[in-house]
Order: structure tokens, then C-alpha cells, then sequence
């Protein structure tokens, strides 16, 4: 692997995660941490209450990427992310819908992933949030 190299862990007889990886080995030089990101864009000021989940997801989505961006990495130095939602099953209806800005901010990178349901959010608008970390060059 080159610096700032991942890839993919999956034993031979597990089956392919969707829109996922199990496992991620990383090597990198610099480790990126990015606090949660709700839908603020340029993270500041208030969740728009006429956001529905899959706008606030893209827009969370796209400040992790943007951070790591900042930071000197791309997406793919991506590896892990963790959401936070509060209504699962509104995730789950909304996920053929979240493959756009999916491909428009990670394209075919998928790194480490946790889902979590949660009772509140600190911006009483907020669906969603994520976090996650890179291993910049």
C-alpha cells in the first residue's frame, strides 16, 4: 500500500456489503478526526426545517467531504463514518434516493460505516448526522 492508501477487508466467505465496507486497513501519514456535521452548510447557522432527510444527508455529507478536502485529502482517505439518525425507518425509505450524493461527494469509495438511531439531535431541525475520520498523505 502507498501512503495514504486503503483498502477493503472481507474475508472470503462474507458476503459484499452494500454501500459499505466491513473493514478498512488505512495507511496514511496524517489522521484526520471530523466532528458531526449536520446539514449546516459551511457549517454554520441553523438546519432548514423544509429540509427533508435526503437533502440533509447530502449536505452533511458533502461538509465531511469538504473538510477533508481542506485538509489536503479526497474522499477516498475516507475510513470510517458514522451516522447518527433519529427516525431509521426514515432512512431506509429515503435510501434509494441517497445514492446521488453518495456518488456526488465519495463516487464509488465506501469506506467503514456505522448507523445509529438516536432520540435528538442538538439542532432541533437536524435528521441526521456524521462524523468520521481519514488518513490524510
Amino acid at each position: 500500500m502507498s501512503a495514504a492508501a486503503s483498502r477493503s477487508i472481507l474475508p472470503g466467505d462474507w458476503t459484499r456489503a452494500r454501500g459499505f465496507s466491513h473493514a478498512v486497513l488505512a495507511q496514511g501519514t496524517r489522521l484526520l478526526t471530523i466532528a458531526g456535521q449536520i446539514a449546516l452548510p459551511k457549517g454554520a447557522g441553523q438546519v432548514n426545517p423544509a429540509h427533508d432527510f435526503v437533502q440533509q444527508w447530502a449536505i452533511a455529507l458533502g461538509n465531511v467531504v469538504e473538510l477533508v478536502r481542506e485538509a489536503g485529502g479526497q474522499p477516498e482517505h475516507i475510513v470510517v463514518l458514522r451516522a447518527f439518525v433519529t427516525d431509521i425507518e426514515e432512512y431506509h425509505a429515503a435510501m434509494p434516493r441517497l445514492g446521488d450524493s453518495w456518488r456526488a461527494n465519495m463516487g464509488r469509495h465506501f469506506p467503514a460505516m456505522t448507523l445509529v438511531q438516536v432520540a435528538a439531535l442538538d439542532d432541533p431541525h437536524a435528521k441526521v448526522e456524521i462524523e468520521g475520520q481519514a488518513f490524510l498523505p
